[in-house]
């Protein structure tokens, strides 16, 4: 899963560099990139972080 998150932090990298100004490169990157891929991984790392959880509430 990394692999795609890394790919689509390039994609939108490069997108961004193509940008007519400063500001409009900084937003594509933000909004298409930071944004939707932060989502992303909070939501499928969400188990990881229940298991987690679970394990050291056991342990206790």
């Amino acid at each position: 899963m990394y692999i795609v998150a890394i790919a689509w932090i390039y994609v939108t990298l490069l997108m961004a560099l193509t940008e007519t100004n400063v500001t409009a490169g900084i937003l594509t990157f933000a909004l298409y990139g930071l944004l939707p891929l932060a989502l992303l991984l909070w939501l499928f790392g969400s188990p990881m972080r229940r298991r987690r959880r679970r394990e050291e509430d056991e342990a206790d």
